[in-house]
């Protein structure tokens, strides 16, 4: 079953396109990143899909459903770390996820939930104490009440540490594992890189490719790095390698040598060196980086960056 669904989904504002003719399918089940500079539409395409705001034309759906015309229904199935949101300063840590499961009509037990994000120890405390880190783990406590069958991450890693981001990653895959769809939107690309099936970048707005990153990293001329370790410094021989047809750039620091190159051209590099009489005593490469690719189908060497746009719409999603 399709978890979301977009066709031609466009909007704008005051004659400014955010979001051009997005045509997006999202299979149930799979964890798909959303990547994207700022103002590439990535908040646009969030709210328009959680109704907070209307589209200038074309149409989205979650599980079937017109997320315009069966908005309330939707929300019972889905879970959101909105990338702005603001806590109740004066509530716990338990009287959040109270609230979040008095909207959905559920009993869960707050305690574990709390638990299982990592702040079980501070439910009792009011949020108006909590680091930014703490507060990134309540909100995701509260998108995980009701075990919603969608979850909508909106740079869900913000403010964690590096243990943090990995335990996020970790409930990321538990979820899956249950059966959810994780749509994560983040700006931080090894995150993406290391949780998602497939990926979709986003750039000015349009949705310039999808696929996974196996088959973006095969798809795009991207060089890649040889790291050679010779068994004798050498100063001669290496001309050679810098004329081969596919070599970017080389640098020699001692015995080691790293050769930035397509990856055709990687053993002609090593047949080269061999043949002037050159001892390698070993050799690995570097594969192309989500940053790479990134950088190469958008053509921009600008990574990614954080939207600053906050998320608005009901209370009962938007936490104020």
């Amino acid at each position: 079953m399709v978890a979301i669904e977009t066709h031609s989904l466009s909007k704008e504002f005051d004659g400014v396109t955010a979001l051009s003719e997005l045509d997006l399918t999202i299979e149930e089940g799979e964890i798909f990143g959303y990547l994207g500079p700022n103002g590439a539409g990535k908040s646009t395409t969030i709210d328009l899909l959680l109704d907070f705001i209307r589209p200038t034309s074309g149409s989205a759906s979650i599980f079937g459903s017109d997320v315009n015309d069966d908005s309330v229904g939707i929300r019972q199935r889905v879970g959101v770390i909105p990338d702005g949101y603001t806590l109740f300063s004066r509530l716990t840590g338990r009287q959040h996820v109270q609230f979040a499961m008095e909207t959905k009509s559920v009993d869960d037990d707050p305690t574990a939930l709390l638990e299982r994000v990592g702040i079980g120890d501070a439910a009792n405390r009011r949020a108006g104490g909590y680091s930014k880190g703490m507060g990134q783990r309540l909100v995701l406590a509260m998108a995980l009440v009701g075990d919603p069958d969608l979850l909508i991450l909106d740079e869900p890693t913000t403010g964690l540490d590096p243990n943090g981001a990995r335990e996020m990653r970790q409930i990321i895959r538990e979820e899956q594992a249950r059966g959810a769809t994780v749509f994560f939107s983040s700006h931080i690309l090894e995150q993406v890189e290391a949780v998602c099936d497939r990926v979709g970048i986003l750039d000015d707005g349009r949705l310039v490719t999808i696929d996974s990153i196996d088959s973006l990293r095969k798809s795009v001329t991207v060089d890649s790095t040889l790291s050679i370790e010779l068994a004798h410094p050498v100063s001669n021989g290496l001309e050679r390698v810098r004329t081969i047809d596919g070599v970017s750039g080389l640098v020699v620091d001692g015995t080691s040598l790293l050769v930035d190159v397509e990856g055709p051209a990687m053993t002609e590099v090593l047949w080269a060196l061999e043949s002037q009489g050159i001892e390698i005593l070993g050799f690995s490469t570097h594969e192309a980086s989500l940053e790479d690719v990134f950088a190469t189908v958008t053509g921009s060497n600008n990574r990614p960056e954080e939207s600053q746009t906050p998320v608005t719409g009901p209370d009962n999603w938007v936490i104020r």
